[in-house]
């Protein structure tokens, strides 16, 4: 298993080492003991959340806050997705930072996000299945978010406009000024 560190403070792509034969592949997806000895990382994943989307959906960027924080594992299991993540712990020396990476089945790769930072993804495939690990349980009332078409932000979701589907809740979402000033 190869660890890269990213310019996001304790995220890390993770791409595993893939053994494969005429009978198919087997790799280990995740190793604790692997990941801290090149991380300093330890993580306990409590939840795992899998989603099926199509070619345009936006989902994010959500994250959750307090105590409710998590750390998050990102894998896609069929199709492609753009992954993103903002930093927003206001002490990372990558506060307000951003990454954006491809992760599909067919490259394997692998995103660890640490808590503290928003994640989202725009879904390039029909059918794409997109699973993550959590090491929080999931609380509602803790959830919080950043409109991920936010101006300033100014991702690059690559889809067309007229191809983005936005859930309502994702659209009414604060702007990222709007965010960091109502929690300053």
């Amino acid at each position: 298993m190869k660890i890269t560190p990213t310019h996001i403070h304790e995220a890390y792509l993770i791409e595993p080492q893939v053994f494969e034969d005429h009978r198919g592949y087997f790799f280990e997806s995740f190793h604790q003991k692997k990941f801290y000895e090149q991380t300093g990382i330890i993580t306990n994943f409590l939840q795992d959340n899998e989603s099926m989307s199509n070619f345009g959906v936006i989902r994010g960027l959500h994250a959750q806050a307090g105590k409710f924080a998590q750390a998050k594992l990102i894998r896609v299991l069929q199709g492609k997705v753009l992954d993103v993540i903002v930093d927003l712990r206001k002490d990372s020396p990558s506060y307000k930072k951003m990454l954006s990476i491809e992760l599909s089945a067919e490259n394997r790769k692998q995103l660890f996000v640490p808590k503290g930072c928003l994640h989202g993804f725009s879904v390039l495939e029909n059918k794409t299945i997109f699973s993550y690990k959590c090491d929080a349980y999931y609380n509602k009332a803790s959830e919080i978010g950043i409109n991920p078409l936010d101006n300033r932000l100014a991702i690059d979701w690559r889809i067309p406009k007229n191809k983005q589907l936005l859930s309502e809740k994702d659209y009414s979402l604060p702007s990222m000024r709007e965010f960091i000033e109502s929690n300053s």
